[in-house]
C-alpha cells in the first residue's frame, strides 16, 4: 500500500473517531458521597480510636463543656484524632431559652458565647475558618430572643474569623391548624441574609434507618431538611416515641454501639455528612 493511501485511511479514521466522540452523551457526574461520623459527650478513650476509625470519618469535638458537664473530656485530643485520620464537627453548648431574659440580654450572651467558643477553638489549634456548631437542644419554633442570640453568635464568630453552625432539630412539630415547623426551618427563616451551616438531628424512623452503619449511607438532605450539611440520625439512648419502627437496630439497653464494640463500652450518636471533615475551613 502506498504511503498516500495509508495517510488517507488514517485521516478518515481520525475523522470518524471525532464524530463518534462528539455524538456520545456526556458522562454522568459521580453520585454525591456521604460520610459517617459519631459524637458523644464523653471522649471514648485513646484505645477506642482505631476501632471507631474503621467505621467513622469524623468525630464530634466539644471545645467547651457538653450539656450538664463542667468540663470537656475532649480537650487536648485534637492532634491524636487527626493523626488517626478523623475529621471534626466542633461543638459549643448553647443557652436554654429560659436563660435569655430579653432581646438585649440574648444579644449580649450570643456575643459572649461566640467569643468564648472562638478562643477555645484557637486553644485547641483549630484554624481560622473552622465551623463551630452551637448546640441547640430545644425543638419547634424558637422565641425572638433566641433568634437574636443565634444571629449574634453568627456575626461575632464571623468577626473572629470562624464560621457559624448550629446543631438543631429537624423533627417536625405540629403546631395545629395545619402548621408544621422544624427548628432548622425556623432558624433558616430568620437569618436575614446571614450564612449558617446546619447540623440537624432527626432520628424518627423513617427517614432515619436507626442504629445502622451502611457502606453507602443516605445524604444529609434526606433528613427532611434540604439545607443540612450533617444529619444525626441515631441517638443514645433512643427516643422510643420516634424509633418504634427501627427499635431492633438498637441494643437492648436502647443505646447505639458501633461495630467492633462487642463489650458495649462506647454508646454514641451517629451522623452522616457530605464531607469527611464538616468543620474544616472552606477552600478558597
Amino acid at each position: 500500500m502506498r504511503l498516500v493511501d495509508i495517510l488517507s485511511l488514517a485521516v478518515a479514521g481520525l475523522f470518524c473517531a471525532l464524530l463518534l466522540t462528539s455524538a456520545a452523551p456526556p458522562q454522568r457526574a459521580d453520585p454525591r458521597k456521604a460520610y459517617l461520623g459519631f459524637d458523644a459527650n464523653t471522649y471514648p478513650g485513646d484505645d477506642a480510636l482505631p476501632i471507631l476509625r474503621k467505621t467513622f470519618s469524623f468525630a464530634g469535638y466539644w471545645v467547651g463543656p457538653p450539656p450538664g458537664e463542667k468540663n470537656s473530656s475532649w480537650l487536648g485530643k485534637r492532634a491524636l484524632l487527626q493523626s488517626q485520620g478523623f475529621g471534626f464537627v466542633v461543638l459549643w453548648n448553647g443557652r436554654a431559652s429560659r436563660k435569655l431574659k430579653s432581646l438585649s440580654d440574648a444579644k449580649q450572651k450570643g456575643k459572649l458565647d461566640a467569643e468564648d467558643a472562638a478562643k477555645a477553638a484557637l486553644k485547641e489549634d483549630f484554624p481560622a475558618g473552622t465551623v463551630i456548631f452551637l448546640d441547640i437542644e430545644e425543638g419547634g419554633r424558637l422565641s425572638p430572643a433566641y433568634h437574636a442570640y443565634v444571629n449574634e453568635w453568627i456575626d461575632t464568630l464571623e468577626t473572629a474569623h470562624f464560621r457559624a453552625g448550629v446543631y438543631c432539630s429537624a423533627v417536625p412539630v405540629d403546631e395545629g391548624g395545619g402548621v408544621i415547623i422544624t427548628t432548622a426551618q425556623d432558624l433558616q427563616d430568620h437569618l436575614a441574609g446571614r450564612n449558617l451551616v446546619f447540623w440537624v438531628f432527626n432520628d424518627a424512623c423513617p427517614p432515619a434507618p436507626g442504629c445502622a452503619f451502611p457502606q453507602t449511607p443516605s445524604t444529609p438532605a434526606e433528613s427532611g431538611f434540604a439545607g443540612a450539611a450533617v444529619w444525626q440520625y441515631a441517638q443514645s439512648p433512643r427516643r422510643k416515641e420516634r424509633t418504634a419502627h427501627c427499635a431492633a437496630k438498637y441494643a437492648a439497653d436502647g443505646n447505639c454501639y458501633p461495630p467492633g464494640d462487642a463489650a458495649h463500652k462506647w454508646f454514641l450518636d451517629v451522623n452522616v455528612a457530605d464531607s469527611p471533615d464538616p468543620s474544616a475551613p472552606q477552600k478558597q
